[in-house]
């Protein structure tokens, strides 16, 4: 399959809903687990799923993201494959930056109309779930679909976040973005919902954004072809998440310290890849913890940690108390500091329902706790969206501060 399909991965735009974890990052290079990125999740998918010649479309914020993608992807050059930056650039035929998914592809087919290759696999780069694409290569070949899309079964209740899929015998019939529950109750209590998982054949690609103005491919894209070509959907019954917005990622993150978690990050077989780090084992001394997650590289020396996440290289230091907090750690270690307040966590501090961003520096005897129970609000080193309070990156919070 590896020969007749190539892949394209979306970067994301601003990303504005993840903000602030999206103020210095775009939003697939967003820590997600402890050890990864959610660019990680896509490209693991396809590697497991033996697609090996990959373009991820960057525009906004990619300076990261580009990184750890040339860090971590490489081949081996007689077995061939290859995970390449295909950035946003302005010229004289392109004058625009990207104004949609359908229009980043569109920008980009003349980087692929000489490459040997007979569908293109679309993703998306913000999304949580395992799949063996193979299965949706196999359903889309049986079909002879022009496109096939993957759809998840959710609760229509759910519709507005999500275009939702109207299908005969899986043919598409119809295509509604994101259409208010009572437009599609006719559908039932449980809708098939669109995934961001496309596989095309190259003509019908070719064809649906050459000599058009289609923008995204939710919006006009697959509406038109609902009315006009063969699209198909195949069925996902397995879990997926979009972690698009800060309430979503707080929770997906947070369930994964679950001993009943939906989803768990190590599968026989099928493992997710990132950056090799090479760090050594987390030092855990006196504490207690409880349904956490432990990342690499951690120096963890007492208090309490429960339901919680910890990234890379985290300092938690002395009698802290945390719960139902992801701690994303830190990009590096340091001997010393000259500012007052050392890298992580300072001892004392209490912490709930928080994200605490990299290389983040909390005094002595913090209290991040949501004290006033805002749902939004923005500080100097602080910002709360849907209740739950977010240090961002490089944040220093001074000892003794309330939040």
């Amino acid at each position: 399959m590896n020969h007749q399909v190539l892949t394209l991965i979306l970067g994301g735009g601003e990303g504005s809903r993840l903000f602030p974890l999206t103020h210095y990052r775009a939003k697939p290079a967003v820590p997600i687990a402890g050890a990864y990125r959610l660019i990680d999740i896509p490209l693991s998918n396809c590697i497991n799923s033996g697609l090996r010649r990959i373009f991820v479309i960057t525009q906004f914020n990619s300076e990261s993201l580009n990184r750890h993608i040339a860090q971590s992807y490489h081949f081996d050059r007689f077995a061939g494959g290859h995970v390449d930056i295909l950035a946003a650039a302005l010229s004289p035929r392109q004058k625009d930056w990207y104004k949609g998914t359908a229009d980043a592809v569109r920008q980009n087919l003349e980087h692929l109309e000489d490459l040997d290759f007979a569908h293109v696999l679309i993703l998306s780069g913000d999304h949580l779930y395992r799949m063996d694409y193979r299965e949706l290569f196999d359903a889309h070949i049986f079909y002879d679909a022009d496109a096939t899309l993957a759809a998840k079964m959710v609760p229509r209740a759910q519709s507005a976040a999500f275009g939702v899929v109207e299908a005969e015998a899986n043919r598409v019939v119809a295509f509604h973005e994101k259409p208010k529950p009572e437009a599609v109750e006719r559908l039932g209590e449980v809708i098939p919902m669109n995934m961001g998982i496309y596989l095309f054949k190259r003509e019908a690609l070719f064809r649906a954004l050459r000599n058009t103005d289609h923008l995204d491919f939710g919006k006009h894209v697959l509406p038109a072809m609902a009315k006009k070509g063969r699209l198909f959907l195949f069925p996902f019954e397995d879990f997926w998440a979009d972690v698009g917005t800060i309430a979503s990622y707080y929770e997906v993150n947070l369930s994964l310290t679950r001993a009943d978690a939906p989803f768990r990050m190590v599968e026989p077989g099928w493992p997710f890849f990132s950056r090799a780090r090479f760090l050594p084992l987390s030092d855990i001394h006196a504490g207690r913890l409880s349904h956490v997650l432990v990342s690499e590289g951690c120096t963890l020396t007492g208090g309490r940690i429960r339901d919680s996440l910890v990234g890379l290289r985290s300092i938690v230091r002395r009698g802290c108390d945390i719960r139902e907090t992801l701690v994303l750690g830190n990009d590096f270690y340091e001997r010393e500091t000259d500012n007052g307040v050392p890298l992580g966590i300072g001892r004392g501090c209490v912490i709930r329902r928080a994200i605490i961003d990299k290389n983040a520096r909390i005094g002595d005897g913090c209290r991040i706790i949501n004290a006033k129970g805002v749902d939004k609000a923005d500080g100097p080193n602080y910002h709360i969206r849907d209740g739950i309070v977010v240090i961002p990156k490089g944040a220093i919070v001074a000892a003794g501060t309330t939040i």
